[in-house]
């Protein structure tokens, strides 16, 4: 399947055969419009699509994901997605919402927008939505939507962009709300990442490929690396990186502690290419050299 490219909104707009009401923000609904075609595509905006329906699957990041009643995905400028008609199943229900980070300059939210990780969210990873939440979030894109009626005048933007951010703000409220009701899946994917961490350098795995990385793990458990670290976060009150960092500390230490090791040969262990860097490391993370911490012990 090609990939179409949408740029910008009248690109996106022109796709789909719907009129463009303002070049950097829109909305369609996928139920009235007429050109519903199997697709793939790449942005150059932001998209948020709300799908109340069936009949709907979108290939995003590494999965395929049938959509049930009330689901929201969110993309980020620069993501591809692929959307596909299921043969002889109705008409999607959704609604998508597009805004272009132009729209955005000189605003607080474009400051607040890498705050937004759940842009960069794969498709199983999507947020899953009572009908109250649903109604939720489908009244901000209709304050949108009314907005766009009407010619544009010195408030149109302001309200645009107020209406976008308490939008993502309760988009973020109920991704941290879906965490702690998903706690018994969250707990495996913790108990998988305390294995994989054991592992990696009990397997020598450390001394192949160096250092390991938050992306690393979050592949391992078919996670993307931003829901993995908001998930990890909501449940431990650390970050991957910060686990991750803790756990060579430990190693450190305990290999230090070893005579027949030295200071080199710990730090090849670990996956530090240079022993310097495991020196600067030990220092930050420990508070001492690993020759004082020697001593110490």
């Amino acid at each position: 399947m090609d990939i179409v490219t949408a740029d910008t909104i009248q690109q996106y707009n022109q796709f789909f055969g719907v009129k463009t009401k303002h070049p950097q923000i829109g909305i369609i609904h996928f139920d009235r419009s007429e050109n519903q075609p199997t697709h793939k595509m790449t942005f150059g905006f932001y998209a948020l699509y709300l799908v109340k329906t069936v009949g709907i699957t979108m290939d995003y990041g590494k999965t395929k994901y049938d959509f049930d009643d009330g689901t929201v995905i969110c993309l980020a400028p620069g993501q591809t997605i692929g959307v596909h008609r299921m043969p002889g199943g109705p008409v999607p229900v959704a609604t998508g919402l597009m805004f272009h980070p132009d729209h955005l300059h000189g605003t607080a939210l474009a400051k607040k927008m890498r705050q937004f990780t759940f842009s960069s969210y794969t498709s199983n990873e999507a947020l899953h939505l009572s009908s109250n939440k649903c109604a939720v979030i489908q009244n901000y894109m209709d304050n949108i939507n009314r907005e766009l009626e009407h010619p544009v005048d010195k408030f149109s933007r302001q309200l645009f962009v107020s209406n976008i951010e308490v939008l993502l703000n309760y988009c973020m409220r109920f991704y941290e709300r879906q965490f702690v009701t998903r706690e018994v899946l969250n707990n495996d994917v913790l108990a998988r990442f305390e294995q994989l961490l054991d592992e990696y350098w009990d397997s020598g795995t450390a001394r192949l490929q160096g250092l390991p990385t938050v992306k690393y793990f979050a592949e391992k458990v078919c996670l993307s690396p931003n829901y993995f670290g908001d998930l990890v976060k909501s449940e431990t009150g650390k970050t991957p990186y910060e686990l991750i960092q803790f756990k060579i500390a430990e190693i450190a230490k305990n290999a230090l502690l070893d005579p027949k090791m030295n200071t080199k040969q710990v730090a090849y262990m670990l996956g530090f290419q240079y022993p310097q860097h495991f020196l600067r490391f030990f220092k930050k993370q420990v508070g001492c050299t690993p020759k004082e911490f020697r001593l110490g012990n």
